[in-house]
Formats: structure tokens, C-alpha cells, sequence
């Protein structure tokens, strides 16, 4: 047999990008090549690598437009919060007087709450920031928001509010308020944030989830009692803000939280 009959042998040592590639797997299209050749259906944009680059995207988005909007407070609470309620003027009068304070306010830039919120920030001459989420059910940034983020990833939104804020003020909400009240008070827990005041207002409203929390998740030994410090309930918007502004979480000598 020739020397030359197998072509996979006689294929010449090939780069491609930090690999060397010989025989067999030097048979393969240049990069460049490919994706200069490559026609048809965008099929490579729904695959992996490209949302890591989206997700990538939306940091890097995320981190530019907030890192000098200097001290933040993040705002949560529901959605369906009608206007004129009593929901809804706490909302707005946590952001008036955040913004009197000169603290921006962070919220999920939505209507109901994350609205009333925005609102009384641009009433009392603050930044109003709004983080908005891709949803099938929601209608986009709502008209208070004057710096607004559109977020395909609820991690990478969730992100943000973290790390631009200085504490979380939440009104009563639904699942996705829950879910950010209880994500912050892990993070907090665990020390993956420190210092960061966690204010419920509405005693009402969360008063009988405390209680729930003391009675089946403390009684049955699936948190610790030092965890209820994690946060505070109050009843007035002035002192919300007062207590998110001026009393700090720091770790106890034990490893739980505490405020001081």
C-alpha cells in the first residue's frame, strides 16, 4: 500500500485557536471559516455558549450603569398594589423620604409598589432606578423610573439588587417579593452580605408569617431563633427608612446575625 493511500496520516499538523490538532482531528474547519461560511436558521444564538455571553452582557450592563449612583436602598413589594391604597402611599413615602435622605432607590421597576416607590423618589428629587425582568404578564418600566435596566436573567437582576444597595426595605408582596426577601436574609445569614438591614413594613401583613416562622420553623428546629434578628418589623414608613439607613446587621461572635 502507498504511502499516501491513507490521507488521515498524510493530513498536516493543523492550530485551532490554543489546541494542536494531527491525523483525524486536524480535518476540521477553521473557526473563521465556519462562522464566515455559516448560513441559515440563527439556531447558534439559542444555544449555551451564546447565553453565557448574554448573561455575561447583562452584568457587565448592570455593573456600568449603577456603579457611581452611590448609597442605594432596594425597595420590594407587590405588583398589584392599587394606587390610592394604604400599600401604595407607604411605597411612596419610603421613596420621598429615602430620596430627602439622599439615598437612591432601587426597585423591580414595575407598577403597584415598585411604581409607588419610584414615584415618591422623583417627588422628593432623588435617582429612581428600576430594574425590570422579561415577563409575559408585565407591561415594562413604569413612567418614575429615570435610570431603567431590562433584565432577560432574574439571577443576574438579583445581583443588582444586592450589590448596589445598602439594605432592602419590602412592603407587602407576593411570590416574587417572598422570594426576594428570603434570598436576602440567606445571603445575609451566611454571611455572603454583611451589614445589611432587612426592614418588613406592614406589622399586619408580615406579622403572621413571624409568627409562623417562630412557632413551626424555630419549634421544629429548621432555623434558629438568633435568625428572626435577620429582620425588623415596623409599622411607619419614617422609621423603615430610619432603620434601613442607621441600624446595621454585624455577625455575632457566634455566627449568627444580630442588629446593633
Amino acid at each position: 500500500m502507498s504511502i499516501n493511500a491513507d490521507p488521515a496520516k498524510n493530513t498536516q499538523p493543523r492550530r485551532k485557536g490554543p489546541l494542536e490538532l494531527r491525523r483525524k482531528q486536524a480535518a476540521v474547519e477553521m473557526s473563521d471559516q465556519h462562522l464566515l461560511d455559516t448560513k441559515g436558521p440563527g439556531q447558534f444564538v439559542h444555544t449555551d455558549p451564546w447565553r453565557v455571553l448574554r448573561i455575561q452582557s447583562e452584568f457587565v450592563e448592570g455593573f456600568g450603569a449603577l456603579a457611581d449612583i452611590g448609597k442605594a436602598v432596594s425597595v420590594f413589594g407587590s405588583a398589584r398594589t392599587k394606587p390610592g391604597s394604604v400599600y401604595y402611599e407607604m411605597g411612596v413615602e419610603v421613596g420621598r423620604k429615602l430620596a430627602e435622605a439622599g439615598v437612591a432607590v432601587i426597585t423591580g421597576g414595575g407598577p403597584g409598589s415598585m411604581e409607588a416607590a419610584n414615584r415618591g423618589t422623583v417627588e422628593g428629587n432623588g435617582v429612581s432606578v428600576g430594574l425590570g425582568i422579561e415577563l409575559p404578564f408585565e407591561q415594562g418600566l413604569n413612567q418614575w423610573v429615570d435610570l431603567g435596566i431590562n433584565f432577560r436573567y432574574f439571577f443576574a437582576r438579583k445581583t443588582m439588587f444586592v450589590k448596589y444597595a445598602q439594605g432592602f426595605i419590602v412592603l407587602p408582596g407576593g411570590l416574587g417579593t417572598l422570594d426576594e426577601l428570603f434570598e436576602a436574609m440567606v445571603l445575609v445569614q451566611t454571611r455572603k452580605v454583611t451589614s445589611f438591614p432587612i426592614v418588613l413594613l406592614g406589622v399586619d401583613f408580615w406579622g403572621p408569617m413571624i409568627e409562623w416562622i417562630r412557632g413551626t420553623l424555630v419549634a421544629e428546629g429548621m432555623v434558629s431563633e438568633k435568625d428572626l434578628d435577620l429582620i425588623q418589623l415596623v409599622d411607619d414608613p419614617a422609621e423603615a427608612v430610619d432603620r434601613v439607613l442607621h441600624v446595621a446587621v454585624t455577625p455575632s461572635l457566634n455566627g449568627e446575625q444580630r442588629p446593633e
